[in-house]
């Protein structure tokens, strides 16, 4: 849904929305979704922050992480518009809805996210972000823990042909703690 568009010759009144940091959003906080919903041009939905830092699969063994969740309400066509804070901050791109149309779960990029994919887009024409292909759990630091005293993590699954099935990890590796 990111993509960087260049205006040649635009309109003088045009003026671009204010950039906030998702860094700042709180759990409560009220935002609002500006799209096209079915079809209905401008149209704005109200809602709340629901949850920070969500993981989203997409294709290609992929996911969004860090999603913005909200209740404000994100159908097919606000895919792509800007999720607001109350100042009129630009904080996130609606993205994605949950299941069902009405399940009241939508989820947004946040900006800071957004505006380093546009940032690569701008200086190398593709965006280019890290990726290993694994999911991960916490494991906690208990005695006979197999990642010891400092705690840490295990490989729950590998995503196949990815840099992390490659490189040779494998469900049930553990990882410790760096401190």
């Amino acid at each position: 849904d990111l993509a960087v568009v260049k205006l040649v010759d635009p309109p003088k009144n045009l003026r671009p929305i204010p950039l906030g940091s998702s860094r700042d959003l709180r759990i409560g906080q009220s935002v609002y979704a500006i799209g096209n919903p079915f079809g209905l041009s401008r149209t704005l939905t109200t809602g709340i922050v629901s949850a920070l830092d969500r993981h989203l699969p997409t294709s290609e063994y992929r996911e969004i992480a860090g999603a913005i969740q909200t209740d404000a309400a994100i159908n097919p066509g606000n895919s792509g518009g800007p999720l607001l804070d109350s100042a009129g901050r630009l904080v996130g791109v609606n993205t994605a809805i949950l299941g069902d149309r009405n399940a009241g779960i939508g989820f947004a990029v946040p900006i800071d996210r957004a505006r380093r994919i546009a940032e690569d887009l701008i200086a190398h024409g593709e965006v280019r972000e890290g990726y290993l292909g694994i999911t991960v759990e916490d494991l906690p630091a208990k005695e006979g823990s197999p990642v010891g005293a400092k705690g840490g993590v295990v490989v729950t699954g590998v995503d196949p042909g990815s840099p992390g099935e490659r490189a040779g990890v494998r469900k049930g590796d553990a990882v410790e703690a760096v401190q």
